[in-house]
């Protein structure tokens, strides 16, 4: 405020400086009279002396008006009004610099959305390997079970097998244990049985059968 109320000073001093002007010459250009004021100037009187009343006229007269408008501006000029105005100018900066920062952004979320499309299609795709994995599963699934009951039908048949030769091998049966035996054993090589001494039971064992 300091400042200000200096400039105010000096500008108002100067446009009543400059108004007496005027005031002179508009006395000049009406009532033809010398042109005083001028010769207050030391150094350039002589010069101004010489001027006709219209330029003194014009030149004062424009000179009042500069520097009165100059004294008007300073003196309303509002702090507030500028403090604002700074504060607007600073928004509007900030907000390009917001404009140009979302932009970035923008364009980030944009290749964000890319990859998640991108990312999309690839899941879509691994769901779908997975369901004709899972389909073809199912499809060998029941091979493999018919492979487990051949598998079971084949170890029955080789037991079958394996009977079929021990009867063929070993027509007759212990008595006792009845495990397989030769006619001309006279012990059980398994239980231990005299074969000789159960003529009856075995004839007996027989007929139950």
């Amino acid at each position: 405020m300091g400042k200000k109320g200096v400039a105010v000073w000096i500008f108002s001093f100067l446009t009543f400086i400059t108004l007496i002007h005027f005031i002179e010459a508009i006395s000049v250009l009406i009532f033809n009279n010398q042109i005083r004021l001028l010769q207050l100037y030391p150094y350039l009187g002589e010069k101004l002396q010489n001027m006709t009343p219209e330029a003194y006229f014009l030149i004062s007269a424009t000179s009042v008006f500069i520097l009165w408008g100059i004294t008007c501006a300073i003196a309303f000029e509002n702090p507030v009004e500028a403090f604002l105005n700074k504060v607007l100018s600073d928004a509007k900066k900030q907000s390009v610099i917001e404009n140009q920062l979302l932009e970035q952004k923008s364009e980030i979320l944009d290749s964000m959305s890319e990859t998640v499309e991108t990312n999309n299609t690839l899941i879509s795709e691994v769901k779908d390997l997975v369901y004709n994995i899972r389909t073809e599963v199912k499809e060998v699934q029941p091979l493999k079970e018919n492979m487990e009951k051949i598998k079971s039908e084949l170890t029955r048949l080789k037991r079958e097998i394996k009977k079929f030769k021990e009867n063929l091998e070993y027509p007759e049966k212990c008595p006792v244990c009845r495990k397989p035996i030769l006619p001309e054993f006279k012990v059980c090589p398994y239980c231990g049985a005299n074969l000789k001494l159960l003529p009856e039971k075995i004839i007996s064992l027989k007929k139950y059968k």
